[in-house]
């Protein structure tokens, strides 16, 4: 369907469905590669318009996407790490690909999901421990 990333990892869906976000890891084995999360416009069965939405570049320090979720309002939060203290957690990125939030943790965040009653807690799955954080957000979808 799509052979831009290097090496995709986590996806997800616009609360839409219109959207497919991909993680791309490929910075691990691939010099060339960059670390984003690519966007894909979905037409049917098809993907088409890929971009990147956003870079894991923060205040000079690359680190990765793993696994992301969207929120009802688009947003998307992204499980990242790999560089240490003040980057590794969960990057909450806008609608247009801005960083809009962080959730710092001690470890790299591997995979986080939406769950409970109404989908408004964040759980985190890190190197040795599983976090879970109510927000003021829910998941967009029950997957």
């Amino acid at each position: 369907m799509a052979d831009q990333p290097f090496k995709p990892n986590g996806l997800c869906f616009s609360p839409d469905y219109r959207t497919l976000y991909v993680a791309d890891t490929g910075r691990s084995h691939y010099p060339e590669a960059k670390s984003i999360v690519w966007a894909f416009d979905v037409q049917g069965a098809r993907l088409s318009n890929p971009r990147t939405f956003c870079s894991m570049e923060m205040d000079g320090k690359t680190g990765m996407a793993d696994g992301i979720r969207c929120d009802e309002a688009g947003n998307l939060w992204v499980g990242a790490g790999w560089v240490g203290d003040g980057y590794d957690g969960v990057h909450v990125f806008a609608p247009d690909g801005q960083r809009i939030g962080l959730i710092k943790l001690p470890e790299i965040c591997a995979n986080l999901c939406f769950g409970g009653t109404r989908r408004n807690r964040l759980f985190m799955t890190a190197g040795q421990s599983l976090y879970m954080v109510p927000v003021e957000t829910r998941g967009a979808h029950f997957c």
